[in-house]
């Protein structure tokens, strides 16, 4: 009793920063001043807080009022004073709860989304296991058929004769007979594949040459010069496409592609061949050499 005695005859105000607080919330909205996010849920805290203070001290108050009348009434008062007191926090209570059920709904929904992603993906694979084991059925039972093949084994035919005659027919070093055989299979098949490769076109090695025919001056015929060029004819040699290209001071050089078999014309003959026209030509250089 002296407890709450002394408690209804508190006057300290421990709270007064809070109430300020609810205050200027409260002016600033009447006045409309916009409020943050932050400041309107410390206001509604605030005010909570404010309705729990005022049933308190409507609670002490009742108190007092009780323990003035008589103390016979103190027993059935203190039950009075805890339900004051459990129905101020219950505002309170209940938003935590409501705020831990939605926590706990949201966490429940992200479970069952990731199990039923991990259901598809589990499914996915059993089908892919599936169709891999039943491609890979036939191929393993080749596999096993070609492995189970038996192993031909030279037969040893047993005659009724003596155990003498027995050991003269076993002859452990092969007889002279197969190894003919064998020899003579060997030397059909050497012929065979020569008959194939001489049935076979020889290749033939052949070069693309590119040569640079140089006049004497810019008053040679360039035309005359190509066609003596060309004039020149052999067993394995094609003339190509030509261009004269500029050198300077107004002469220009006969630029002709050939291509020649490597057995029968040469680099050599052709310079030769080409320099027989000195009248026309100066000198013959090769500005490329590629085999084909």
């Amino acid at each position: 009793m002296s407890g709450l005695q002394g408690l209804a005859q508190e006057n300290i105000w421990f709270d007064k920063s809070r109430y300020d607080e609810a205050e200027r919330c409260f002016y600033e909205t009447k006045n409309g001043v916009p409020q943050t996010s932050q400041e309107r849920d410390s206001s509604a805290i605030l005010q909570d807080i404010a309705k729990a203070r005022q049933n308190i001290q409507q609670s002490l108050a009742g108190v007092k009022t009780s323990l003035q009348a008589s103390k016979g009434h103190t027993r059935s008062q203190k039950p009075r004073e805890r339900k004051t007191s459990q129905n101020a926090s219950k505002p309170e209570d209940q938003s935590e709860l409501v705020s831990r059920f939605k926590s706990l709904e949201l966490d429940n929904k992200n479970l069952h989304k990731v199990v039923d992603d991990l259901r598809a993906t589990l499914s996915k694979l059993e089908s892919r296991m599936a169709i891999l084991e039943k491609g890979q059925s036939p191929a393993s039972k080749s596999v096993t058929v070609t492995k189970a093949a038996p192993v031909q084994t030279p037969k040893v035919e047993k005659h009724n004769g003596a155990a003498d005659d027995d050991d003269d027919d076993i002859d452990l070093f092969g007889s002279d007979e197969e190894d003919e055989e064998a020899e003579r299979i060997k030397a059909e098949r050497v012929k065979e594949y020569s008959q194939r490769k001489a049935k076979k076109p020889a290749l033939i090695a052949k070069s693309s040459i590119l040569l640079d025919v140089k006049p004497w001056d810019d008053e040679t015929d360039m035309s005359k010069l190509e066609g003596c060029v060309r004039s020149i004819q052999m067993d394995g040699l094609l003339w190509g496409a030509s261009k004269l290209v500029p050198v300077g001071y107004g002469i220009k050089k006969l630029q002709i592609n050939c291509v020649v078999e490597d057995d029968k014309v040469g680099t050599d003959i052709l310079e030769e061949e080409i320099t027989k026209y000195e009248d026309y030509v100066q000198s013959v250089d090769i500005a490329a050499f590629n085999k084909i």
